[in-house]
């Protein structure tokens, strides 16, 4: 597979590429970024749940191998993202159990990578992700799942929030991977749609995953380690759900 992060850089080729509907994840712009064109990008990505980075010019003059940016570089994405709330009530309709997987803090891109290659052994229905908070999906991200991010469905979001509310106005039941749990992952039975949440190695799940969480559950295991690394604890988890709808 040859992939290669994308970029395209300079003011109106930025912003002809947002209004035209191509996949942009994220884009960097130089520190002392003002006045109208800032006003525009910045609207107009989040519009498009774009992120925008302030960077030094030296960041903008090494992405660009320094070619003349005109101090803003978007990268591109090597997927197509899915709308959501297009695609989920269709899943709904033909799954009897569908399995959501939702990324919240998960930045290294090669776990990132890596949770896709085991969602997609395991059945997972569709990825969500967020434009913010969590590892963009690259080349290294694709090349790490073994191709999986490009045969999975995977939709990015503005809000958690507000998808997590989505989700049980839909009857979704959604059960978060958090190491305060009180209750173990084997004691989880899994009935009709669920959405599974892996959180930040550092910090676990957000506080709106946790307030929003209809269960959360941690893996048994001894105490000669605090944690598994995120990508072991989605494997063992997607598994274990995989087995209980067989």
């Amino acid at each position: 597979m040859e992939l290669k992060d994308q970029i395209i850089f300079g003011r109106k080729p930025v912003l002809d590429a947002i209004k035209s509907g191509i996949v942009i994840d994220k884009i960097l712009v130089i520190q002392s970024l003002r006045g109208e064109f800032e006003v525009e990008i910045r609207n107009k990505a989040k519009e498009n749940g774009i992120s925008i980075q302030r960077v030094p010019q030296e960041k903008l003059n090494k992405v660009s191998r320094n070619h003349t940016h005109q101090g803003i570089i978007a990268y591109l994405s090597p997927l197509k993202y899915q709308n959501l709330r297009t695609m989920l009530p269709e899943i709904l309709e033909s799954e009897k159990h569908p399995v959501l997987l939702l990324m919240d803090g998960v930045e290294d891109v090669r776990n990132f990578g890596a949770i896709g290659r085991s969602a997609l052994a395991f059945g997972v229905d569709m990825i969500i992700t967020f434009a913010k908070g969590n590892a963009r999906i690259n080349d290294v991200a694709v090349k790490t799942s073994a191709g999986a991010l490009l045969n999975i469905p995977v939709c990015k979001e503005k809000d958690m929030e507000d998808t997590l509310s989505y989700l049980g106005s839909l009857g979704v039941t959604v059960l978060a991977s958090s190491l305060d749990s009180e209750h173990y992952l084997e004691d989880i039975k899994v009935e009709g749609p669920i959405a599974v949440v892996m959180g930040s190695e550092e910090r676990g799940v957000s506080k709106v995953t946790s307030d929003y969480a209809d269960t959360t559950f941690k893996i048994k295991q001894s105490n000669k380690m605090d944690s598994l690394n995120v990508s072991v604890a989605a494997g063992i988890i997607l598994h274990h759900i995989y087995n209980q709808q067989k």
